[in-house]
């Protein structure tokens, strides 16, 4: 792995990251305090993501995309972690799982999408099934040739700007040695369609402004049209596509630490107490000498297996493992920025309790600290058959 980045590399941090502190920055106080993206921002910010070139920039260059490899959209992914999420959503990153699409749902959806013309949202968590996809209980059955559709989704995010929603499905229980197991088909659903409603969700302490809802299916019946992938084959699309997920969440954290970790500098080099900066103070310097070490070993946890994905290397382990170690140290790391400012941390004044409050979820969504240990352990004892 070369630790350098090319001069594309470098074109692509300095692109994003002035985007991100001219366009996104000046906007995310009001975002906080009325929980919401205006409608006119949010196509301002995505008509000017479409002109710089960097809409769907994770897609190939074959349908429309700006071809960046895994390393590249890593780079993007880190510098849109400084800013906020509500508003960074419309930097346009449509699911690679669109890639999947065949025929006529091409130029329904995987253009569109590449273009910036149509928004998804992907649909897999459910009330009683968040870690265990196979506990999902919304279901579709046949009947004649089409698919009928009943339950609920939750914590669907963007679904609130979604033109159509990518939505995993229980089609079937097989039945196995270990117990029944259900079969997942994927699905893509219209905003609209009969039968499907698209409302408000919870209140969240994360992220103000990127919303996330509810999904309820009624009697939806859906053609074999809108199956994506292969009827039970959501498994297959869902780990051909879904997996390097994770690695978005790690990018973030380190972004968004390496912003916090600026504003703890600055502030430590500024404030004084007992006639000094309190950076001077061991208690306070050495705080900031833990913060960047542990901000570096997630950049490059983050960007290595960034690079094995390029590289066509197994990379599953090693996503899990920056996924898990870069979102703990968010935890830690704004956590000891709010320390730094003391009483004004907590103070809506400053950003610092945003970050604090932000930082909790990641840990959380994408696979929660437990499964990524439990995806490290078995990744490391499934050769040795333990």
């Amino acid at each position: 792995m070369n630790f350098g980045l090319t001069p594309e590399q470098e074109m692509i941090v300095s692109t994003v990251r002035d985007f991100v502190e001219t366009e996104i920055y000046p906007h995310e106080a009001e975002v906080e305090r009325t929980g919401r993206v205006p409608p006119d921002l949010a196509a301002d910010l995505r008509r000017k993501v479409i002109e710089m070139g960097f809409w769907a920039c994770n897609f190939p260059e074959a349908v429309g995309g700006g071809g960046l490899g895994h390393l590249d959209f890593t780079l993007v992914e880190r510098e849109l972690g400084r800013g906020s999420m509500a508003l960074t959503h419309f930097f346009g990153r449509p699911q690679n799982i669109l890639m999947a699409c065949e025929g006529d749902q091409r130029d329904r959806y995987l253009l569109p999408a590449v273009r910036g013309e149509r928004m998804d949202a992907l649909a897999m968590t459910e009330p009683d099934a968040g870690s265990d996809v196979r506990g999902m209980k919304c279901t579709a059955v046949r009947d004649g040739g089409d698919w009928v559709v009943n339950g609920t989704k939750h914590f669907i995010s963007g679904a609130d700007h979604a033109d159509f929603f990518i939505v995993f499905v229980a089609t079937g229980v097989d039945d196995t040695p270990h117990g029944p197991k259900k079969r997942i088909t994927c699905f893509l659903v219209d905003r609209g369609h009969p039968g499907f409603t698209v409302r408000d969700g919870y209140n969240s302490v994360s992220h103000r402004g990127y919303k996330n809802c509810i999904l309820e299916f009624d009697d939806c019946r859906l053609p074999d049209a809108q199956v994506l992938g292969a009827v039970d084959g959501g498994f297959d699309v869902m780990n051909t596509w879904l997996y390097a997920t994770r690695l978005t969440v790690a990018a973030f954290s380190v972004g968004r630490a390496r912003r916090c970790f600026d504003m703890a500098v600055d502030w430590a080099a500024e404030r004084r107490q007992f006639g000094q900066q309190i950076a001077k103070f061991q208690g306070v310097s050495f705080q900031v000498a833990d913060m960047v070490t542990e901000i570096d070993a997630a950049d490059w946890l983050t960007l290595a297996a960034a690079w094995r994905l390029d590289q066509g290397l197994p990379a599953n382990r090693e996503i899990a493992s920056a996924k898990l170690y870069a979102s703990e140290m968010l935890a830690r790391v704004t956590d000891t920025t709010l320390q730094i400012h003391g009483g004004m941390g907590l103070m809506d004044d400053l950003p610092i309790e945003r970050f604090w409050r932000d930082a909790r979820v990641e840990r959380i969504w994408d696979g929660t600290s437990e499964i990524q240990r439990h995806i490290i352990g078995r990744e490391i004892f499934r050769p040795k058959g333990a």
